[in-house]
């Protein structure tokens, strides 16, 4: 009933809307064998006795939607104050943009957005960045997708196809194990350092951060416990396989059921260390054959995004490339051979061609 009064299944509107925060008609028409749905009174504020009604967005009109909301237990006497509405996004065609978000057609031009708070937020920033450094006739920055979040959706948005409004998820970037809550300060903070958005003292604290953590990890590798009746007993107190031979401090951090506070008591000339650099050392030790197996993952990425490719080559030229490989090419301009290889429709055996190509174009 009233569906035919939504802009959405009206055909008023005819753009794809959000895949992860559909309006309640969307989710009726879409999920039909469900029989229930939840939803969440959430209070707007301490000094409000307004309540946002979570989970039943809506496009349909006002009268409709307010004998819906009276439905909900609780809510039989509500007074809407502001209704529900529908949006239909639209935006710059991403192959125009270069990675740097400037406008391929125009130099210096910044014009770009993103359906998402997160995300518009995300690319305003780097935007802003860029374009204030090339006022300023420095390099533009790019953050590429082993550096940051930001790197891997804007890397999205300028080399596949998007057909409805892009959400950053982390199962997007292959480098997720890099990507950290916990590190984003050392993964990060020289950037925004150099472009001018950290001040020095700050930097400078991360520099010493950094090299707190590189020195107690050092120092932990090359500290060696033997197999002494003390060791012993600490070990069989927490429940971990007593040592038939020396090992260091870190291979016992290894170990699941030990931390680093614990070994703190076979550990005598340990120095005390903020919170967050201890976090480190813990990550680093203990994940490190998983974490060195990624950066070998980003070596050959790195490789590939090297290996940049001149604006004004012509993919006509390029002999042997397949017609979908040329077209999608030409279409997206890539400037470099690793963002080429993410282009969909262009094959591992097109960048064969393309690599071999600018070995000799460079001749």
């Amino acid at each position: 009933a009233n569906l035919d009064r939504s802009p959405i299944y009206a055909g008023v509107i005819e753009g794809t809307g959000p895949r992860y925060c559909p309006s309640i008609e969307d989710k009726v028409v879409k999920f039909s064998d469900k029989d229930r749905h939840q939803v969440f009174i959430e209070p707007e504020g301490l000094h409000t006795n307004e309540m946002y009604v979570s989970g039943m967005s809506s496009s349909l009109p006002e009268d409709v939607q307010l004998a819906m909301y009276r439905t909900v237990p609780g809510l039989e006497h509500c007074k809407m104050v502001r209704n529900a509405y529908a949006i239909e996004y639209d935006c710059i065609d991403p192959k125009q943009l270069y990675p740097t978000l400037e406008f391929k057609n125009i130099s210096g031009g910044q014009f770009n957005g993103s359906s998402g708070y997160e995300e518009a937020a995300a690319q305003g920033l780097i935007a802003g960045i860029n374009v204030s450094l090339f006022l300023r006739g420095r390099e533009q920055i790019v953050l590429d997708r082993s550096q940051a979040y930001i790197g891997v959706l804007i890397d999205d948005l300028v080399t596949k196809d998007n057909f409805e409004p892009y959400r950053m998820m982390t199962s997007r970037a292959e480098y997720r194990l890099l990507l950290r809550q916990d590190n984003a300060d050392l993964r990060l903070r020289q950037i925004g350092y150099e472009v001018g958005l950290v001040p020095e003292e700050l930097y400078l604290a991360t520099l010493h951060k950094k090299e707190q953590i590189e020195k107690e990890v050092i120092r932990l590798k090359n500290t060696i416990v033997g197999a002494s009746k003390h060791i012993q007993e600490f070990l069989t107190a927490h429940e971990s396989a007593p040592l038939k031979t020396g090992v260091t401090l870190a291979e016992l951090i290894c170990r699941p059921e030990l931390t680093y506070e614990m070994i703190a008591a076979i550990d005598p000339k340990r120095i005390s260390l903020p919170v967050d650099v201890v976090e480190q050392v813990e990550i680093e030790i203990k994940y490190e054959g998983y974490i060195e197996r990624q950066l070998k993952q980003v070596e050959h990425y790195k490789k590939m995004e090297k290996k940049k490719i001149p604006a004004d080559l012509d993919y006509n030229d390029v002999g042997s490339l397949r017609l979908e490989a040329r077209q999608k090419l030409i279409a997206y301009k890539p400037v470099s051979v690793g963002q080429a290889s993410r282009i969909s429709g262009v094959s591992p055996a097109d960048i064969s061609v393309l690599l071999v190509y600018l070995e000799n174009y460079k001749k």
